[in-house]
């Protein structure tokens, strides 16, 4: 699941001047798992933020899959600048934000500007291009494969509410890393995010909810499919954290099967 990351290699640097101009500076990101390539980069014009995989990876379909949407996300995320696929790299450069990322405690001033841009988010119409579908996505995680028809709808879904997506800029939320951009019923996204609530901000079930109760697609969320997502997002950690065991991973496992409990106690959204 998580990708080595690595320095500027001379083709990379190359392609981004090619494209942008010389490079004054560039300063490798720690965080993340997708990209083998992600880094801030300056030249005499602007700062971008530059992402990337080799050609030939297995995920390259990720900065694909982001490329596509990004046209459609002003106002919630970075502005794509360009995209080049070349001596054996993909990369994409991105507007850079100078932002601090996201905490998701209980009393942290971050929570209402997220529920704004969640809100911004499902005002977009989810445009009409290949993306997955979020009851592909969670068949395999149902006890009956019918069941998954419960996550179909036509919202354009994030899907990954990690708090290190989620760029906090003077009262404004960006929100990054569009790999795995899905369309679905509009309350999957409040859902995931209260896991990472519980998970990254210590919060309970009750309270996770409560700031998801501030989505109105959460509001009027059926209570059986909430449920079936719930047991359905709790086997999906489970296999995460199976395959890459680490402490973050048996974090959000134990948070969605916290969760999934709590649903199945029968509580309304």
């Amino acid at each position: 699941m998580v990708t080595t990351r690595t320095e500027l290699t001379s083709e990379a640097i190359r392609i981004i001047e090619t494209k942008s101009g010389p490079i004054l500076k560039a300063e490798t990101v720690s965080g993340g798992f997708n990209s083998e390539i992600a880094a801030i980069v300056h030249t005499s014009e602007k700062s971008l933020f530059v992402k990337g995989l080799r050609a030939n990876h297995r995920r390259v379909w990720t900065q694909q899959a982001e490329a596509r949407i990004s046209p459609y996300l002003q106002g919630v995320a970075p502005a794509l600048l360009w995209q080049e696929e070349s001596s054996g790299w993909n990369l994409l450069a991105f507007e850079h934000v100078q932002g601090r990322h996201a905490e998701y405690g209980a009393g942290s001033d971050d929570l209402p500007v997220i529920v704004s841009c969640m809100r911004r988010l499902q005002q977009i119409d989810c445009p009409d291009v290949p993306l997955k579908q979020a009851e592909e996505r969670l068949r395999s995680y149902v006890d009956d494969p019918a069941d998954a028809s419960l996550f179909a709808g036509p919202a354009l879904l994030h899907t990954d509410w990690n708090r290190k997506n989620l760029l906090i800029e003077t009262g404004r939320v960006h929100l990054v890393d569009w790999a795995w951009a899905t369309r679905g019923a509009a309350w999957i996204d409040p859902a995931g995010w209260l896991v990472w609530l519980m998970a990254e901000g210590g919060q309970t079930a009750k309270q996770a909810e409560e700031w998801a109760a501030r989505i109105p697609s959460w509001q009027t969320a059926p209570t059986d499919a909430v449920r079936a997502y719930a047991n359905a997002n709790a086997r999906l950690w489970a296999e995460i954290a199976s395959a890459d065991p680490d402490e973050w991973t048996s974090r959000m496992a134990s948070a969605a099967e916290d969760w999934a409990h709590h649903r199945r106690g029968g509580s309304n959204p």
